[in-house]
């Protein structure tokens, strides 16, 4: 059966001729998003994904503007809207060491060096300086937040999902 990952979520139409304005969640918005690239809609009103191929590409504000090939204006993507943006696991590409992506990260049991149970990764923040990772508090406390720098982050262990960090005075 094939895997599908998250790449971005349509939030809205732009303009008239069939752009429509996603908000991204890989890192790689580039190639994700390259004129040619096939991407996978899923939505809650189609019964199946739908295959999309990617007729344009540019970034406006914090933003990714694209259009689909047969689909020139408003009329052919406004029902998308709402939907997510995905591509299959055979369209990940080899990663450098110390490189994740978000899928393999999120879900992680998140440790101090001490040995403390933190909670686990639930969300990524991509602030376009360093990547700001959440955890959910498995006492139910309020989110930790912490970036993704060598100081913090000691080790990452997607096979195991788990991630070792510095707890620095003020994270917490």
């Amino acid at each position: 059966m094939t895997k599908y990952f998250n790449v971005g979520k349509i939030v809205n139409t732009h303009g008239v001729r069939g752009e429509v304005r996603v908000i991204s969640s890989t890192d790689f918005a580039d190639e994700r998003f390259a004129v040619g690239s096939v991407l996978y809609l899923e939505h809650k009103d189609l019964q199946d994904r739908r295959q999309l191929k990617v007729a344009s590409h540019r970034q406006h504000k914090n933003f990714d503007l694209l259009t689909f090939e047969n689909h020139p204006n408003i009329n052919d993507v406004v029902a998308y809207k709402g939907g997510t943006l995905q591509v299959t696991e055979n369209q990940l590409s080899e990663l450098e060491d110390e490189e994740f992506y978000y899928h393999e990260i999120i879900g992680c049991n998140v440790v101090t060096e001490d040995g403390e149970e933190l909670g686990k990764v639930k969300e990524i923040l991509a602030t376009g300086a360093k990547d700001v990772w959440v955890v959910q508090r498995k006492n139910g406390g309020k989110d930790l937040l912490f970036p993704y720098i060598e100081q913090v982050v000691k080790q990452v262990d997607v096979r195991e999902k788990k991630v070792v960090i510095h707890l620095m005075d003020g994270l917490e």
